[in-house]
This record gives C-alpha cells, structure tokens and sequence, in this order.
C-alpha cells in the first residue's frame, strides 16, 4: 500500500473569507475525486484548526494498493482539474509519498 500525504499553505487574501471559501472548495473537490477515481482506497482531506504561523491550511491523505494506481491519480484528467484549481490558491505545498 501506498499513503500519499499533501501538505496545502493557501496564498494570504486581503480578506480571511475568501481563503475560507478557497479552503472549503478545494476540499470538496479532492473528496469528490473518491466517487470518479476508483484507485483512490482511501482519501480524507482536514482543514487546519489551529492557529500557529508555521500551520499549513489543509492536509490531504490517500491511500493506494501500489505506485501504479497512486501514478493513475495524478495522470487523471478529473485530479489534473483539481490540481490547476489548487496551483491559483496555493502558496506552497509539501508531499510524502511512502510505503506502509
């Protein structure tokens, strides 16, 4: 199995409301990615509760049987969409993909 962990710090707005509303949609997206992808065995997407500067806004963890299917993902015109969504919103991100 395959864990695929993304770390997501969205780009500061002048206005908290509107990196709320980026936070929320990008996080609808990805969940909705279960039901189009069936190589996805597990996926949960959590948004930040906490307050420290060095916080990320969201993570991302999914699941996979094998590198293969974890490669089918990212390749899939539906995570592609989600992906140029998130390239507009983000600032930085961080990505651990391991075995378990």
């Amino acid at each position: 199995m395959i864990k695929h962990i993304v770390l997501i710090r969205l780009k500061q707005t002048d206005r908290q409301e509107i990196k709320e509303k980026n936070a929320d949609k990008l996080k609808a997206l990805l969940e909705s990615l279960v039901s189009i992808i069936p190589e996805i065995k597990h996926l949960e997407v959590g948004k930040n509760s906490g307050t420290r500067n060095a916080a990320y806004d969201l993570a991302l963890v999914t699941e996979f049987n094998n590198t293969a299917d974890l490669d089918i993902y990212r390749n899939h015109p539906e995570h592609i969409k989600v992906l140029n969504f998130l390239k507009e919103i983000t600032h930085d991100t961080a990505v651990v993909d391991y075995e378990f």
